[in-house]
């Protein structure tokens, strides 16, 4: 879909960043901008997502030296989180703003998701770039995730829990997405998390993580559509 280009160069920021000795890098590289539609895709088709910076009123654009990233043939499921999966059912993008209110009142220390960001990806969402995976109990949302998908890369933002294991669920699901495209894919979670460790996550350097990017985003992706209107398989 057509967007106005972004007046950012966030290659220009990611280059630069890029020369600074490691033992100066910062995973800041900016900020500023703005959350244009068209702002975000060229941030993250370069590396970049955004964040506020804590105790300043002002967007950070962030590029971590250490990139988590999940490998789709990498994903672990233990037992208990295939037990916690039969006991729940789960669903593609047909719950993205209850998904959005969940993360942002994760009750997390530094919960970033204001009003703002909320819009911003909703706009994403509506135009087709930013997707959600739903956790069912009861009816009821008890856990999920979102994130923006750019061919074959999946740039997770967020993602919450009422039930123990539903975050990781949703996780397994999106791989399960991911595994239906056509071309390669992996899952960028920003950081590489004791908890998401638990389910194959690892580190890649920042370079690394550049380098594999164009690839990622020309590869074609899942189907989202057609997934939308049916319940994702169990792993």
């Amino acid at each position: 879909m057509g967007l106005p280009p972004s007046p950012w160069s966030f290659a220009d920021v990611v280059a630069t960043a890029q020369e600074v000795p490691v033992e100066d890098a910062d995973d800041l590289i900016g900020a500023g901008a703005d959350l244009e539609p068209g702002t975000l895709l060229a941030a993250y088709r370069a590396g970049v997502f955004p964040m506020a910076v804590a105790g300043l009123d002002v967007m950070g654009w962030w590029s971590p030296i250490e990139r988590g990233v999940l490998e789709l043939d990498a994903l672990r499921v233990s037992r208990s989180l295939r037990r916690s999966m039969r006991q729940v059912m789960v669903s593609v993008d047909r719950d993205f703003a209850g998904v959005l209110v969940g993360c942002a009142q994760s009750g997390r220390p530094g919960d970033w998701i204001t009003p703002e960001i909320g819009a911003a990806y909703t706009r994403l969402h509506e135009l087709g770039w930013a997707h959600s995976v739903e956790v069912w109990s009861a009816g009821a949302l008890v856990g999920g995730l979102y994130g923006v998908a750019l061919g074959g890369l999946f740039a997770g933002e967020s993602m919450f829990h009422v039930r123990t294991d539903a975050s990781k669920v949703a996780l397994a699901a999106l791989v399960e997405v991911l595994r239906s495209a056509p071309g390669p894919a992996l899952v960028d979670v920003q950081w590489r998390t004791q908890h998401l460790a638990t389910l194959g996550v690892h580190s890649l350097p920042r370079s690394a993580y550049l380098s594999r990017l164009p690839d990622l985003v020309a590869a074609p992706g899942p189907h989202w559509a057609r997934w939308r209107h049916t319940w994702c398989p169990q792993v």
